[in-house]
């Protein structure tokens, strides 16, 4: 019971937060064909897979695209684009096809979009960016956790139990590749990527 209603809380605030900034954008004909590139990336990344001994899984890089469209154009088109890849993924992906209708709101619709909050505090400072994709990388880690806990207890190995079980299995993955994702992305010229973005807008 405290387990669904921690669930409850964390998917309703969290997509009231994401609407709440969201909010008063507006798609661009260049919005659409950016975003429908990143998600094409992302969901290809996504199927290329390195598998662990838990069971779990890395993808190739996967969260680094909506990352880097958060952080060089617009982490509002990052988290509208996260939404769509989250919905593909469960038609496209083997392995992200949702056990329960509840598992849409608490997992797929969180943890692509999550990754458009890299850009929530900027991109000028690199600690800003750093920070970001940090506040992401947690936003996602919980929600497959949380969504282990309620949705894949059954698998839960003998004697684990099934928050044990979620934590070993999401973690032993998904904060490593978040690591790793803020380590590749962090290391790139991302303020000359920037101004090359608004030279070329600017044309």
């Amino acid at each position: 019971m405290i387990t669904s209603t921690v669930a409850i809380l964390f998917a309703v605030g969290y997509l009231l937060a994401t609407v709440w900034l969201c909010r008063g954008f507006r798609l661009t004909a260049r919005d659409l064909c950016l975003g429908g590139i990143v998600c094409a990336m992302t969901l290809v990344l996504a199927t290329i897979r390195i598998p662990l001994p838990t069971g779990s899984n890395i993808t190739c890089g996967s969260w680094i695209p909506l990352m880097l469209l958060a952080l060089l154009y617009d982490y509002r088109l990052s988290m509208l684009s996260g939404w769509v890849c989250g919905i593909l993924a469960m038609i496209l992906i083997p392995g992200w096809q949702a056990v329960h209708w509840a598992q849409i709101f608490v997992q797929q619709l969180v943890c692509f979009s999550c990754l458009g909050y890299a850009g929530v505090f900027g991109s000028d400072k690199r600690w800003k960016a750093i920070c970001g994709m940090a506040l992401a990388v947690a936003i996602r880690c919980f929600g497959h956790v949380i969504s282990g806990v309620i949705f894949y207890s059954q698998n839960a190995w003998d004697g684990w139990g099934a928050w044990g079980y979620s934590l070993a299995f999401n973690l032993s993955s998904r904060l490593p590749e978040g690591i790793l994702s803020i380590l590749i992305v962090s290391v790139l010229p991302l303020t000359l990527m920037r101004r090359a973005i608004a030279r070329r807008e600017a044309k």
